[in-house]
């Protein structure tokens, strides 16, 4: 049994074919996916996080809105550029989200991804300090994070406040509790996935990771899973830790189908540079009648190492279009896999 959920890279586009043409049509049909996807049985709504882009940017607001909306679908990010985060505000801001949801926050964050910008982070304030680069400031401002998560006080109180205090050091609120156990960390390298083990996240891999061993990217992928659980259980942590990995995956079973995706799937993995000196390789995609996906899925070691699967989805198609995605999936592949 695994966990299926949606990612949605939420792009907007004036384009004739775009049915998504503003920030303010992603986000309304952000919503109106997940409810209809908690309908049909999907187990996560999940969102990416790009700034100066037209894709989905503040994601607080909107799995507030979602959580409102919603009872049992889990909603989370895939991931949250920690170089541009103030972490106190962002626990904040997460707490409330997560209380109102009722505590189905599922929150991946990391170091970032290439961005649309040069060094983006710079214009929200925030530099690395002297001798450190981004990447360690991302990951500092993870670890301040996951503190104050854990709802402990840490601020010296006013001896004169506006209101009354509760005894000791003040922690942020709204806290809520629980939380602290559902941040994934987005995970490039199998270094940083032994990292996020050690500090207790859950991980996130996604359809690209470096390129370590030269070999195909679903067993590369597979050697990081049982790495990370293997640094988990040393690390002696009381619960049992979750591992996501995203896939392009379509059903092809009507017209429409075969006439966005009858070309065919890229059936093989790709290479390509996250900088100068990062090399990357990217996973294929599906996109075959459910026989023959089923057929090759059941090579993905990845997904078999996994116990969640985000399905990215074309946003820009629509909600109905999405929604069939996603239902095509749950009805003809995941039964015959053993997902459901």
């Amino acid at each position: 049994m695994k966990k299926i959920g949606f990612l949605s890279f939420g792009h907007w586009s004036p384009g004739p074919h775009s049915q998504a043409r503003t920030a303010k049509d992603v986000l309304k049909q952000s919503i109106e996916l997940s409810v209809a996807a908690e309908e049909i049985g999907v187990d996560g709504a999940y969102f990416r996080v790009h700034h100066f882009a037209r894709q989905l940017a503040s994601p607080f607001p909107l799995l507030a809105a979602v959580g409102a909306r919603t009872k049992t679908i889990e909603i989370g990010t895939g991931v949250i550029d920690m170089r541009y985060e103030n972490p106190l505000y962002m626990a904040e801001d997460a707490g409330a989200a997560d209380l109102i949801s009722d505590g189905r926050l599922q929150l991946g964050i990391s170091r970032g991804s290439p961005e649309q910008v040069i060094d983006g982070w710079r214009y929200f304030g925030y530099q690395p300090k002297e001798g450190s680069d981004d990447a360690e400031m991302g990951r500092h401002s993870a670890e301040v994070f996951l503190e104050v998560l854990k709802g402990e006080g840490f601020a010296e109180p006013n001896p004169h406040p506006m209101f009354p205090n509760p005894p000791g050091m003040l922690r942020l609120e709204p806290h809520s509790e629980g939380l602290r156990d559902r941040i994934w960390w987005g995970a490039g390298s199998n270094a940083t996935a032994i990292w996020a083990a050690k500090l207790g996240m859950n991980l996130q891999s996604s359809t690209l990771k470096n390129d370590e061993t030269g070999e195909p990217f679903h067993v590369q992928q597979a050697a990081q899973i049982r790495a990370y659980r293997q640094a988990w259980k040393e690390a002696g942590h009381s619960r049992e830790p979750r591992v996501s990995v995203s896939r392009s995956i379509f059903a092809l079973v009507d017209d429409r189908d075969r006439a966005y995706f009858g070309r065919g799937s890229k059936e093989s993995d790709s290479i390509g540079y996250l900088d100068a000196s990062t090399r990357a390789i990217f996973g294929r995609s599906y996109a075959a009648d459910p026989e023959t996906l089923v057929k090759e899925l059941a090579q993905d070691e990845a997904i078999a190492e996994a116990d969640t699967l985000l399905l990215t989805i074309p946003n820009q198609l629509g909600v109905e279009y999405n929604v069939h995605v996603l239902d095509s999936i749950l009805k003809y592949v995941a039964p015959e896999l053993g997902w459901r």
